[in-house]
């Protein structure tokens, strides 16, 4: 009796641990002071997690980066590769050899989340994805992002593509301190496309006091992630949300944050100096949870409609005034192509190229014999119909 007794005992201790050692009730976050970069909260900062679109910040960082080394202006021209126009949506659908602005096409990536330019934006700056790749992963080091690799600059699904909560962090801190002149885009409420309408996928955007961005993303295997950002009386709090089960829960739990951050002083460590802890290893794969259990309508950026029997979130509901839209579009690109873009004659190349050297590392003596021939790309100024 007592040897069963104990086997009762000891399988019930054993129940409790693995119900301990399981996953975590909730999703990873982080809150901070973007002023001081100090950590008000966080949970799993360090869990690696799939980033989805939030990739598109670091697309922009390095696109940031290279508009301040000269390689590229805000008017050079951003053409749609074949490769691009096939990225599968979100996306603007423009025709392959369109050509745009860089500053619409950047807006278009965060406002839209459009996959379709954001590889376009990728490919003109970095020559190629692969080569692009390599220069987000070289910022990611430089900044001190332990846990991330990337693989493509609009973040659909990749095994190797990975980041996690204090990363983003990270990211986040550099693009908002080197390069403020930027952060009105991030808060822009909408896009005015020709006769079509695109409101930001961010919902806090107009509807949060204060909130001035910055981006979400999703894929099944992520889930909803969100980076929401706001203003208060001169204080700019960031909260990083992961791994969300709906468009419209991500943004209450990031507006929950955020007003629990704006209740709290500036205290608690810095962002860099967090040590590791949890599982940093380990990918958390959302895939069945957030794609099987849900209707394709639910599958997507966007917020779906409420439920007849479901209370409508503040943040499903339409904005209280009209939003202000920023019109983009194709055309308009008057300045100097990427530098990645050109051959060693100083011609355009007629496609993509896969360069063997960085655009900021200078090319071997002799030229580059694997280079192909440079042919002039014709610019497609027409507009064109966006697909939905």
């Amino acid at each position: 009796m007592r040897h069963r007794h104990f086997l009762k005992l000891l399988l019930a201790g054993a129940v409790a641990l693995s119900g301990l050692a399981g996953p975590a009730l909730a999703n990873p976050t982080i809150l901070f002071d973007l002023t001081s970069g100090k950590i008000l909260q966080h949970q799993d900062a360090f869990k690696r997690w799939y980033p989805a679109s939030l990739t598109k910040l670091m697309t922009a960082y390095v696109t940031f980066r290279a508009i301040a080394a000269g390689e590229v202006q805000l008017d050079s021209p951003i053409k749609v590769t074949k490769h691009s126009a096939g990225e599968p949506p979100s996306k603007m659908g423009f025709k392959p050899g369109s050509v745009m602005r860089l500053d619409n096409a950047l807006k278009m990536m965060l406002v839209k989340s459009a996959n379709d330019i954001a590889m376009a934006v990728g490919e003109n700056i970095g020559g190629s994805q692969a080569a692009f790749a390599d220069r987000m992963n070289t910022e990611a080091r430089r900044l001190g992002m332990t846990g991330t690799h990337y693989v493509n600059p609009n973040g659909l699904y990749s095994p190797d593509q990975y980041t996690t909560a204090r990363d983003l962090a990270l990211l986040v801190m550099a693009i908002r301190h080197e390069f403020p002149q930027y952060a009105p885009w991030f808060s822009i409420e909408g896009l005015a496309v020709g006769k079509k309408a695109i409101s930001n996928y961010n919902l806090l955007i107009g509807r949060y006091p204060g909130a001035d961005g910055m981006k979400t993303g999703f894929v099944c295997p992520s889930g909803f992630n969100m980076i929401g950002s706001a203003t208060r009386d001169g204080r700019t709090l960031v909260a990083v949300v992961l791994g969300e089960k709906s468009a419209v829960t991500r943004a209450e739990t990031a507006a929950k944050l955020l007003d629990q951050g704006f209740d709290t002083p500036a205290a608690g460590s810095a962002i860099a100096a967090l040590p590791a802890y949890g599982d940093t290893i380990s990918p958390n794969d959302l895939r069945d949870e957030i794609c099987k259990k849900k209707a394709p309508q639910e599958q997507s950026e966007a917020a779906p409609p409420p439920g007849k029997d479901v209370p409508k979130s503040p943040y499903q509901q339409k904005l209280d005034h009209v939003p202000t839209l920023v019109v983009v579009g194709l055309g308009g690109a008057t300045g100097p192509t990427p530098k990645a873009m050109i051959d060693q004659a100083g011609q355009e190349y007629a496609d993509v190229p896969i360069p063997t050297w960085r655009p900021d590392v200078p090319p071997p003596a002799g030229g580059d014999p694997t280079a192909p021939a440079g042919i002039k790309a014709a610019q497609g100024d027409q507009p064109v119909k966006v697909a939905n």
